[in-house]
């Protein structure tokens, strides 16, 4: 590995882009301890620790929430823009002809996606800024405009930065900011640890086995990330003139998971968020109730989390993956699947293949979430990483020694995954 990253260093191309990538992530880093004007930080550190929505908010902003900085809300915007926008092309005629149109059409898509960010992070700032009032020091009409156009304007410069690094850069730009975001927060957890440790609260052989089942979780996240089935393709031999053309043998690449970290973000908003609203009136009966109705650590609460997980991997899957197109574009190219007629048996097939592994997926993805959890639960250490955080760490750094790969193979050096 040394070798590796020595030989990475030698090549100029790869080490400035490696230099700027790091010289943006310290930008960042920066940024997140600019704060806001017109907060009180105490009653946003009570809410932080109280509310599970806002202390995710916070592991991925890497800790800007709790400090409430210009980068409080993170990328966050951004993320949900770009699921609307590719749920939206779907259902909507042109923006499907848009993202069948190679990289014009692409363009214009992440213009629409620049533009949808800006407009959710500034709803988003005015909801934060309103439902945060009792942190307010001017809870006035200038006070939250002023709020909102600060998390706004932090947002959209997350943005342009991500959007440099996926320029300049090595890496997708997003990614790389909400992994610095989510690491960075490492030191903080393992020191936490530490003095759970010498207060001599916590069992040091409990934080021994922790830590070989974050190992253990590691190892699954990549085989399940790295996995994939394989359906076998034929061509048929087509002769032209005196050319033959086609007759190859390839495969399609099914992944297991292809819905990503999404539907545990989904399932994780639908659940937290009345709990967290909740928790703004702590006086109030029916908001007491729901905050311990909805409560993390509540055994029921986990099942319906892992049910959500497992429908939202299916019914995201379902909207991205089109059976019928892979399909069509294989009959239209002269590929067939061995033992099969081209066409609605071929679909149905590959829709079954996919139905298969997406449930293998999904019933992972459940686990994934659910596990930190009970093991917070059982031995009440407080653990900074949840399930979709250790699945957009290791997502990114997969992606990223895949650049760094392919970028090594182009000057005849050996890559990372040998």
């Amino acid at each position: 590995m040394l070798d590796v990253l020595k030989n990475a260093w030698k090549v100029k191309e790869l080490r400035a882009k490696v230099i700027f990538t790091m010289g943006m992530l310290l930008v960042f880093r920066l940024g997140v301890h600019i704060s806001v004007p017109g907060i009180n930080h105490d009653v946003i550190n009570e809410l932080v620790d109280s509310g599970q929505l806002l202390g995710f908010f916070d592991v991925i902003s890497g800790g800007a929430f709790k400090k409430f900085s210009i980068f409080a809300m993170s990328i966050t915007p951004y993320v949900n823009a770009s699921i609307i926008i590719q749920l939206l092309t779907v259902v909507i005629p042109a923006l499907e002809r848009l993202s069948k149109e190679g990289t014009d059409g692409r363009k214009k898509l992440a213009e629409y996606t620049r533009y949808l960010t800006v407009v959710l992070a500034f709803v988003q700032s005015i909801g934060i800024s309103m439902g945060l009032r009792a942190a307010l020091l001017n809870p006035s009409f200038v006070g939250n405009l002023l709020i909102a156009i600060s998390l706004t304007a932090g947002t959209a410069f997350l943005m342009w930065l991500g959007e440099l690094i996926n320029e300049k850069g090595i890496g997708n730009g997003i990614s790389i900011l909400i992994f610095a975001g989510i690491v960075s927060r490492v030191p903080s957890g393992v020191y936490t640890i530490y003095e759970y440790l010498r207060a001599g609260t916590a069992n040091p052989l409990v934080v021994v086995l922790i830590a070989v089942v974050c190992v253990l979780i590691i190892a699954g996240v990549i085989m399940i990330q790295e996995g994939q089935r394989k359906i076998p393709v034929q061509y048929a031999k087509r002769v032209v003139g005196r050319k033959v053309y086609g007759g190859q043998s390839t495969h399609i690449p099914l992944k297991v998971n292809q819905a990503g970290v999404i539907p545990i973000i989904f399932a994780m908003t639908m659940l937290m968020f009345p709990g967290t609203v909740a928790s703004w009136f702590p006086d109030n009966q029916t908001a007491a109730w729901i905050a311990q109705t909805f409560g993390f650590t509540n055994i029921w609460y986990q099942v319906v989390y892992a049910l959500l997980i497992i429908f939202f991997t299916y019914f995201y899957t379902a909207i991205t993956f089109n059976a019928n197109d892979i399909a069509e574009n294989l009959k239209k190219y002269g590929g067939f699947i061995p033992g099969l007629r081209p066409g609605r048996p071929t679909s149905e097939y590959i829709e079954k293949v996919s139905g298969r592994i997406t449930l293998a997926g999904a019933v992972f993805l459940a686990l994934i979430a659910v596990l930190p959890t009970l093991m917070t639960r059982f031995t009440a250490l407080p653990l900074q990483f949840g399930g979709t955080s250790l699945l957009i760490v290791v997502g990114v750094a997969l992606d990223t020694m895949k650049q760094m790969e392919s970028q090594m193979l182009m000057r005849n050096y050996q890559g990372f995954l040998k």
